[in-house]
């Protein structure tokens, strides 16, 4: 059983509430002589980061944290507001989440006592791993303590998320519509990596065809000259896909000139550098870490995913503007967000491949954002924390397995290009008649291996 400190919030405000009533008349008496200001919710957090920052520098620059399962080193993304709260006089509760060296994130719930300027931290204990709980809380009904229970083994399987690794194959298709002049394309080829490993199966192609690069983000295409007897023919590319599960990877420092930089529609600086400072208001002197977390939740909690008007771009000012638009806005938003306050960050783009069942159509492309902070790559997916609040925090250092990249960077330069200019982004073909964009119908689908 656990003492009356280390009850978790919820529970405890009832407890205190009962103990109340309980004292007489005479303790109640004193207690209304005693009258002992209540601390805010914004010096609990003060007195949270200034314990944490004390016990950083003493250990070397971790947080050391350990319970009877877990002792870890771990260093601090945020804590939760929203769950902060005074249990009583100078007792406080709050949830704070930690990182590891490895780049998981731990939900840590802290139970305190003392002023905000001298906490001491009576109890912690691993609550979460990126974003799956490893107990839950009962009361007892004889004496109505409350005390943990482990939870078994769950899964984030049915919110769409394969964890650990994935295997399928997947289907590029696309008609070439009726021409009645030459015509270019650009198709993007996945390629293979760390997280990702890629096997062409079959290319069935049509026209005049090159394999291309584009030279800053390392991209590949297969780029189609296209005349009218090509009219109607099917082209299709296949690959067997192994994917990993994607967190936090570490590597060199990234150009400037690429992920601090501008782009066409992902713009940063202007009323992007001021909403970002003024969304991290005091977090500007924090780590990076931080200081992304803060515009991650930032845009969960103000955008709606929405398909409707002039969304599917990703145009920054468009989302800043409407507060709408699917996971291209969302993430061209957190991207300007964070690199106009010298975040690097990027964009990717692919598909999602379903995770409740194992063969058939994908619902359009998706895309993703990664940033860099303590010299590692962070993945996250706004759009989908958006959906499922519940996974906020694994989208947060976080890919599942189950999708496939196609391409990653923004105004993409390719030679031979469009004459219209860099490609803005590429997942569907890039199909140009007489010198514009036309949509090519295409489709993604897929067949899931028996052994994923």
């Amino acid at each position: 059983m656990f003492k009356f400190n280390s009850l978790p919030i919820v529970l405890l405000l009832g407890l205190i509430v009962i103990f109340t009533s309980c004292q007489s008349s005479e303790e109640q008496e004193k207690e209304s002589v005693q009258k002992i200001d209540k601390v805010s919710i914004a010096e609990i957090e003060a007195g949270i980061k200034a314990f944490i920052d004390q016990k950083t520098t003493e250990n070397g620059g971790v947080f050391p944290v350990k319970d009877e399962n877990h002792d870890l080193k771990m260093k601090l993304v945020r804590v939760h507001t929203e769950y902060l709260s005074n249990l009583g006089p100078e007792r406080h509760f709050a949830c704070v989440d930690l990182v590891d060296e490895s780049g998981d994130v731990y939900d840590v719930d802290f139970f305190m006592e003392g002023k905000p300027g001298a906490m001491t931290v009576t109890e912690t204990t691993v609550h979460k791993l990126n974003g799956k709980p490893f107990y839950s809380w009962k009361q007892n009904k004889e004496d109505k303590t409350w005390y943990r229970i482990a939870l078994e083994e769950s899964t984030n399987r049915l919110l769409g998320v394969v964890e650990g690794s994935d295997e399928f194959q997947f289907f590029y298709h696309v008609r070439v519509p009726e021409l009645q002049s030459e015509a270019r394309m650009w198709v993007p080829v996945p390629i293979s990596d760390h997280y990702q490993q890629v096997e062409v199966l079959e290319m069935q192609l049509a026209g005049e065809t090159v394999e291309i690069e584009d030279q800053e983000y390392g991209n590949k295409f297969v780029y189609f000259e296209l005349g009218p007897t090509d009219s109607g023919k099917e082209i299709k590319l296949s690959y067997a896909v192994k994917r990993k599960e994607k967190g936090p990877y570490e590597a060199p420092s990234p150009n400037p000139d690429l992920y601090l930089a501008s782009n066409r529609l992902m713009p940063k600086g202007g009323r992007f550098e001021e909403i970002a400072k003024e969304v991290l208001g005091p977090k500007i002197n924090d780590s990076k870490l931080i200081q992304a977390r803060a515009l991650y939740d930032y845009i969960i909690d103000n955008m709606r995913y929405m398909k409707f008007g002039d969304y599917g771009n990703g145009d920054s000012n468009y989302a800043c503007d409407s507060k709408t638009g699917n996971c291209s806005e969302f993430h061209s938003f957190f991207i300007s967000l964070a690199r106009s306050v010298d975040i690097p960050a990027r964009f990717a783009i692919g598909a999602s491949i379903p995770s409740d069942r194992n063969e058939g159509g994908i619902d359009g492309y998706h895309c993703w954002a990664e940033f860099y902070a303590d010299g590692k790559w962070w993945p996250v997916d706004i759009s989908e924390a958006n959906k499922y609040t519940a996974l906020a925090t694994y989208y947060f250092g976080r890919h599942p397995a189950n999708r496939i990249e196609l391409s990653r960077g923004r105004d993409l330069q390719v030679n031979p290009g469009p004459q219209e200019g860099p490609i803005n982004f590429i997942a569907f073909p890039y199909l140009e008649i007489d010198g514009k964009e036309v949509k090519a119908p295409s489709k993604f689908t897929f067949q899931r291996s028996e052994n994923s």
